[in-house]
């Protein structure tokens, strides 16, 4: 277990979010208190439906609550309007989705350079790239590159505005297992050397054993909370 005393990233208090269509409401989230650590992964399972991307895209200020707090570090995240919010986004918060989104148009180097043009504090491209282990790949196009490479050009993209929090949907959804690994070592990489706080959440279930903590959420709650002892390495991890 970690010691988390006083290093809490994010916290939120009974949280909800009811998305209405028509006369029908659904409750994606239904009274949410959690902790984030700093340095922390942190990996949310459960099945589709029940509020994982939907947290993940309110911890990220991608998303508002209907009801309930949410503050990152002392900042209040409730209420706050759109420019904060994409400033809080540029300056602290990484995004990697199933999908890469990637530029076709741009060479991977110029994919990750699209957040270093405009971060306070990147990093290169190139170095971004070199962590996830593209040095030789940096100057080919996304079509030229493996579903896997696509993915890990993302994270190097996440990373090198150097941001305090990584937020990971399905990260491996869209990948084989020997590719999926490779883009796990790099998530693993990143967490052990920058701290970054990482939150992934996933429909693999053995990849929770390459977290500190693992996160059940069921019907829009937190079902259980597990903390791992022992953490295997992505190459451990059975597909």
């Amino acid at each position: 277990m970690m010691d988390a005393a006083a290093h809490t990233v994010f916290r939120t208090e009974a949280i909800t979010k009811v998305y209405a269509t028509g006369a029908l409401e659904v409750r994606a989230l239904d009274g949410v208190d959690l902790e984030l650590f700093t340095g922390e992964m942190t990996v949310l399972l459960g099945p589709s439906g029940s509020g994982k991307s939907t947290l993940l895209n309110i911890l990220g200020g991608l998303d508002h609550v209907t009801s309930g707090r949410v503050w990152f570090r002392d900042t209040e995240l409730t209420g706050m309007g759109e420019r904060g919010l994409t400033r809080y986004r540029r300056d602290h918060v990484g995004f990697v989705f199933q999908f890469y989104n990637l530029v076709p148009s741009l060479t991977a180097r110029e994919n990750v350079q699209l957040v270093t043009d405009v971060a306070r504090d990147p990093m290169p491209a190139d170095e971004a790239l070199a962590l996830v282990g593209l040095t030789a790949r940096m100057d080919h196009f996304p079509s030229e590159l493996s579903g896997g490479e696509q993915q890990r050009v993302a994270i190097a993209r996440a990373i090198a505005k150097r941001p305090e929090i990584l937020l990971c949907d399905e990260p491996t959804g869209a990948l084989d297992s020997k590719t999926g690994v490779q883009v796990l070592q790099a998530l693993r990489q990143i967490n052990d050397r920058f701290g970054t706080t990482t939150v992934i959440i996933t429909h693999n279930a053995e990849i929770r054993k390459m977290a500190h903590r693992v996160i059940y959420f069921q019907d829009g709650r937190i079902a259980k909370v597990e903390w791992n002892e022992q953490r295997l390495s992505p190459a451990e991890i059975v597909w």
